[in-house]
């Protein structure tokens, strides 16, 4: 890897910080995105590790202790945080998990508090809950808590990308397990890159764009043969159900085996929508013209900025792959789901859906937990969205751990896409490397 091009200063949190001599661990939502998390607290001075992955440990110490009622990536979450208890040597008076809060109707705004009443009630009160949030001034991180907000953002647009890139490739390798073993080697490069970064911002951005420049240039050089005739699938749904695989059985794996491609929502689709939820509400409130509503566009506009340039190495690559901005998801969701009516990820479900549907997709899967509202109302509406874009098949899947037919299931719905692909009215548009045939 190309040296960086600064000299890396050893950084430790001061003894005032509420992180001084903790160790964080993140959780494994999605593949790549915790291993990045960890390295922005690193580059900060504070130890930190991704969860291990799930298995069937986890499952069985998050059923222990949970009651029933939640969902099932609290079961995960849950027994993750449980199994990094188990490790020799654990000390809860050091450990602290990192817990994402948010607002809305789902459940998973219930998880940060429901981890700390359990901790407390094993034993372990004293591990620390981490959950930033701009209701408490982030208190939580302290004083490092600008320079950890926009790095921590860089490093979910990063995981984003390199996972896109990942999946965009590994349907058309030549040889299997090419394209998993350059997305890890890209991981590495991304993690290092991060954790020996400069404080400055600018110069933090370049080394982050060169390292995804690399990262696109190991993918293009994986052996492949891209077939424009391998069907596309839409996945979206429940953020943490749809991206951790070992929740969803590795659904997106499975596709592939039955020879599609899958196009999957992103984390920063979620955030996109988050900070338009802030705008919408403080125009309610009658703040249209305040001081938090400049704050909340100032920090929109830089994070758009930093996706702009970090997504510009793939920008060739990426012709007919490009995602929506959150204006017009909501616009193409409202005739089924008005978002001044409806929040959460249905609302983007909904959208998404329709704008897959519009570029070319071959159906759409829809997944969640079992008794998401998200999944279930989502669902509702999708007989609807499937007649007005010709029957395209949509399908949900939900997960509770006990999945026995699912290969079956996908093999049916297999047929059914391949069926509506000859048949549909939107084509498809290719970056150049796909082997089009002459005047396509």
């Amino acid at each position: 890897m190309r040296a960086l091009r600064h000299q890396h200063v050893s950084r430790k949190v001061g003894a005032d910080n509420p992180l001084y001599g903790k160790v964080v661990y993140v959780p494994a939502m999605s593949e790549g995105h915790p291993e990045a998390f960890a390295a922005v607290f690193r580059w900060l001075g504070v130890e930190a590790y991704p969860t291990p992955p799930s298995d069937a440990r986890t499952r069985e110490l998050g059923g222990k202790f949970t009651a029933g009622d939640e969902c099932y990536p609290a079961k995960v979450t849950v027994g993750d945080f449980l199994r990094i208890m188990e490790q020799p040597g654990f000390d809860p008076r050091r450990a602290v998990f990192f817990m994402a809060a948010a607002d809305g109707p789902c459940r998973f705004g219930q998880y940060a508090p429901y981890l700390k009443k359990l901790l407390s009630e094993v034993g372990h009160g004293e591990v620390q809950i981490l959950s930033p949030s701009s209701k408490n001034g982030y208190a939580d991180i302290g004083d490092i808590a600008t320079p950890f907000m926009r790095a921590a953002w860089r490093a979910l647009v990063c995981g984003d990308l390199l996972h896109k890139a990942l999946l965009q490739t590994r349907p058309y390798e030549d040889v299997s397990g090419a394209a998993d073993q350059v997305f890890q080697e890209c991981i590495r490069d991304l993690c290092r890159t991060i954790e020996a970064g400069c404080a400055e911002p600018d110069c933090q951005l370049r080394d982050l764009v060169d390292s995804i420049r690399r990262s696109r240039e190991r993918f293009r050089r994986v052996p492949a043969h891209y077939d424009p005739e391998t069907p596309l699938i839409g996945v979206v749904g429940e953020i943490f159900c749809r991206l951790n695989t070992f929740s969803n059985e590795d659904l997106v794996r499975k596709l592939e085996g039955y020879g599609a491609e899958a196009w999957l929502s992103d984390i920063a689709e979620w955030i996109g929508y988050s900070n338009q939820e802030v705008r919408r509400k403080l125009r309610l409130r009658g703040q249209g013209w305040s001081l938090e509503m400049l704050k909340a566009q100032l920090r929109e506009h830089v994070q758009h900025s930093d996706e702009h340039a970090l997504r510009a190495p793939f920008r060739e690559d990426w012709i007919g792959y490009e995602e929506p901005e959150i204006e017009e998801l909501l616009e193409l969701g409202a005739p089924y789901l008005p978002h001044t009516g409806v929040e959460g990820e249905m609302v983007l479900s909904a959208g998404k859906a329709v704008y897959l549907a519009q570029h070319g997709a071959d159906g759409i899967i829809d997944i969640s937990p079992f008794t998401c509202m998200n999944g279930i109302v989502s669902e509702s509406v999708y007989p609807k969205l499937s007649k007005d874009y010709g029957g395209i098949p949509v399908r949900n899947f939900y997960f509770d751990g006990t999945q026995s037919d699912l290969d079956r299931d996908l093999g049916i719905y297999m047929e059914l896409a391949r069926s509506y692909r000859a048949k549909k009215r939107y084509a498809r548009r290719y970056p150049a490397y796909f082997a089009l045939p002459v005047g396509a």
